[in-house]
């Protein structure tokens, strides 16, 4: 990487690298290094093709990642996820750029660090672990059914069981949340799975809570108020009888809600609010849109969360459903008829 920003006619010269070292590198710390490193030359920020000479070195070089030298389909996927997670965690802007300030900012160059020197990739729960990336790319598959590679609203309708109401997923599709970045009208593509799952399996991080935030605030006007949040429950709690479960009443989850977040406003909920109290988050957000998830928090066993918390204090919701779901795919693929391969 340094050496396309340094060679003249195919060389370097000690005193060519003297003088870039004194000019570029003398005056800026490890991080700041690594930043100007990635980006191009004549770039002021990093964008998606930056880390290709990063993701081709660490597949041909990684002891973890040696095991897919002979499957080029799955390198290039596995590239591809670990960008679309670095970006969105990164990109604040999701503009596709990252800039110094949200490099230095980010947890990145500590991430590039401990990859380096990190022999068990999977240990590399930030962006690199390959269990994650295999997670992420076997609910994709699960979904996608004709393997085109797209989603439309009905494969993705059966993700987690149908969890999700008919009104979260006209959202979701309408694009509320995010812009798709698929070329094709009316589906999804795996980077927009990617970023939905990253945001659904952990409603704790700034960029989960602004995208349910967005899912649920109808007139886009940076307030969710009672109005808005009937009108996702009342599909919930039809739901709920349906499946014979004892539903609660509307005014009494809106009062729990507001009791948690203390909105300013009567019933005027804002971004703000839940990231102050994130730890919550997901049990606001879950309630209005997730019927599993609605359900599991209504039927919580207090003692076995405590222990979940106590065996994995650092890991994050995200970590704890990979770990999850990367050993139920671990056991299916037992039976040679659950397994797959990329056309």
């Amino acid at each position: 990487m340094l050496f396309s920003k340094l060679e003249t006619r195919g060389m370097i010269t000690k005193s060519s690298f003297l003088q870039f070292w004194r000019s570029e590198f003398a005056a800026r710390n490890p991080r700041e290094r690594t930043f100007w490193a990635l980006k191009k030359k004549t770039a002021n920020e990093i964008d998606s093709d930056d880390f290709k000479p990063v993701m081709k070195i660490l597949l041909t070089s990684h002891p973890g990642l040696e095991f897919l030298a002979n499957t080029p389909e799955f390198q290039e996927r596995y590239s591809e996820t670990v960008v679309y997670r670095i970006f969105f965690a990164v990109d604040t802007n999701d503009d596709g750029r990252i800039s110094q300030r949200e490099f230095l900012n980010s947890n990145l160059f500590d991430a590039l660090m401990h990859v380096d020197r990190e022999e068990d990739i999977n240990k590399v729960r930030n962006y690199f672990s390959y269990e994650h990336f295999y997670v992420l790319y076997c609910k994709f598959w699960e979904l996608d059914t004709d393997h085109d590679f797209l989603i439309s609203k009905d494969d993705f309708s059966r993700y987690a069981g149908y969890t999700l109401s008919k009104k979260v997923l006209d959202r979701i599709f309408s694009q509320a949340p995010r812009k798709f970045r698929s070329k094709v009208e009316g589906k999804m593509s795996y980077e927009d799975f990617v970023w939905y799952l990253l945001c659904e399996e952990d409603k704790m991080t700034n960029r989960a809570i602004d995208y349910w935030f967005r899912v649920l605030d109808l007139d886009e006007n940076g307030i969710v108020t009672g109005f808005e949040l009937e009108y996702f429950y009342e599909e919930q709690k039809q739901r709920l009888e349906y499946l014979n479960h004892e539903s609660v009443l509307y005014e009494d989850v809106l009062c729990q809600m507001s009791d948690i977040f203390k909105p300013e406003k009567e019933i005027m909920f804002r971004v703000e609010h839940f990231r102050r109290q994130r730890t919550l988050a997901p049990i606001f957000f879950n309630i209005f849109t997730n019927l599993n998830k609605f359900v599991a928090y209504e039927q919580r066993d207090p003692f076995m969360l405590k222990n979940e918390a106590t065996e994995f204090p650092d890991y994050s919701d995200w970590d704890k459903f990979a770990q999850n779901e990367y050993s139920r795919l671990a056991m299916e693929e037992e039976n040679p008829d659950n397994q797959f391969e990329l056309e």
